[in-house]
C-alpha cells in the first residue's frame, strides 16, 4: 500500500549494527528507503551485515561510525548521509545501553553513563537530524524508548535505565510540539521484552522465561516485530500522529 511505502525517502538509523536498530534499518530498505547506518566503531561488523541486507533489497546504504554522545560525530554522519543519499527525511534513534545495579550501591558513573547514552544521545541525535530536516521542511523521527519508561519491571534493579527511557518518551513529546508547525513529526516506540542483545545480558538470562510468562501473549518479541510499528510511525499512514508513545509489548502493560 502506498500509505506505508517509504519509496524515495532517505533515512538514518542509529544503533544499526545490531538488535532492534539493525532490524529496523533493513525494514526501512525493504519499504523503499535508502538508509544511512550509524553505530559505534566496534559494531563495524554488524554495520557491514546491515549494509549488505539493505543493498540486497535494492536500496543504497551508507555506513558511518561514531558515538551518539558526541555531537560532532552525529553532525558528520548526517552531512555524509545527505551528500551520499540526498535530503534526510526519516530517522530512527535506536542506539542505547542496558545494565542493572541496585540503586543504593549504584556508582554515579554508571548512572551518568546510562543517562548520557540513552537520553542525551537521543537528544543529540534528534537535534542533528532536525537541523537537516527543518531546512527541507519535512521529516519524521522515531525514538526507541521502552515500556520500562512507563512501568517498573519486577525483579530488575535498573532505576537508571527506566529513568532514561521515561526521559526519551517525554523528550519525544516535547520535540514533537516544538516542531509540530514546521513539518517534523516525532514519536516514541516502546518495546516490551524483546530478544535483542540487551535481553541476552547475563543478569536477565534466567528471567526470560518469567518475562514470557508475565506477558499476556506468553512469549518474548522478536526484533523483527518492532519493524512494522516503526514503519507505520514513519510513513504517511501516520501523517496525523505526533507526540505519541507506541507501546509494543504483547499486552504486558495492560495487566
Amino acid at each position: 500500500m502506498k500509505l506505508f511505502s517509504l519509496e524515495g525517502e532517505v533515512a538514518v538509523v542509529t544503533g544499526a549494527g545490531s538488535g532492534i536498530g539493525q532490524a529496523i534499518a533493513i525494514g526501512l530498505a525493504e519499504a523503499g528507503a535508502d538508509v544511512a547506518l550509524f553505530d559505534l566503531e566496534q559494531q563495524s561488523a554488524g554495520l557491514t551485515e546491515t549494509a549488505i541486507q539493505v543493498t540486497g533489497h535494492g536500496r543504497q546504504a551508507l555506513v558511518a561510525t561514531g558515538d551518539v554522545t558526541h555531537a560532532d560525530d552525529l553532525a558528520a554522519a548526517i552531512a555524509s548521509a545527505e551528500r551520499g543519499l540526498g535530503a534526510l527525511s526519516l530517522a530512527v534513534n535506536a542506539a542505547g545501553i542496558a545494565n542493572a545495579f541496585p540503586a543504593e550501591t549504584m556508582a554515579l558513573s554508571d548512572w551518568e553513563r546510562m543517562i548520557r547514552t540513552n537520553l542525551t544521545g537521543v537528544f543529540l541525535s534528534c537535534q542533528a537530524e532536525a537541523q537537516a530536516m527543518l531546512v527541507h521542511g519535512r521529516g519524521a523521527i522515531v525514538n526507541v524508548a521502552s515500556m520500562s519508561g512507563s512501568i517498573v519491571n519486577r525483579g530488575l534493579t535498573q532505576a537508571h535505565y527506566n529513568s532514561s527511557k521515561a526521559g526519551v518518551i517525554q523528550l519525544s513529546k516535547s520535540l514533537a510540539m516544538e516542531w509540530v508547525g514546521r513539518g517534523i513529526r516525532v514519536n516514541a516506540l516502546s518495546p516490551g521484552y524483546t530478544l535483542s542483545p540487551m535481553n541476552r545480558r547475563p543478569e536477565v538470562a534466567e528471567q526470560l522465561k518469567v518475562f514470557a510468562q508475565e506477558t499476556p501473549m506468553a512469549r518474548i518479541a522478536a526484533v523483527d516485530e518492532m519493524v512494522g510499528p516503526t514503519l507505520f510511525l514513519l510513513s504517511q499512514a501516520a501523517s496525523f500522529v505526533t507526540g505519541h508513545d507506541l507501546v509494543v509489548d504483547g499486552g504486558f502493560t495492560a495487566w
